[in-house]
């Protein structure tokens, strides 16, 4: 159903774009989000966008350096990462159909996750 691709390796202060396809009924969502996962660490959020694009949402964390975007004409959600930083780093998970609040991580369908390893 949710598809991530484009994780990675990179140099503190670079870019990365992430994306996310989507199929079936992870389609049949108003909003998508994105979180991630370190070693040893709890699911958090970081960043969803409603399905046309007019409201978008940031864990401060991330405010002012990724950008959530959708392409609903493609089927996809991309997350820009710029100005990375090795905290980073975590396994990144795409999510649709959230079943509570949306900044929180219980959502019905996830992607199968994405490794971005920032280095210093």
């Amino acid at each position: 159903q949710l598809q991530a691709s484009g994780g990675g390796l990179v140099q503190a202060g670079g870019s990365l774009r992430l994306s996310c396809g989507a199929s079936g009924r992870a389609l049949n969502t108003w909003i998508m989000a994105w979180f991630r996962q370190a070693p040893g660490k709890e699911r958090e959020f970081v960043a969803a966008a409603v399905r046309d694009g007019s409201s978008t949402f940031y864990d401060d964390s991330v405010k002012g350096r990724f950008i959530i975007s959708r392409d609903n004409a493609m089927n996809t959600m991309n997350l820009q990462m710029n100005s990375l930083k090795p905290e980073d780093t975590a396994v990144y998970y795409c999510a649709s159909n959230p079943r509570g609040p949306y900044r929180n991580a219980d959502y019905l369908y996830w992607g199968q996750g994405t490794q971005l390893t920032v280095s210093s």
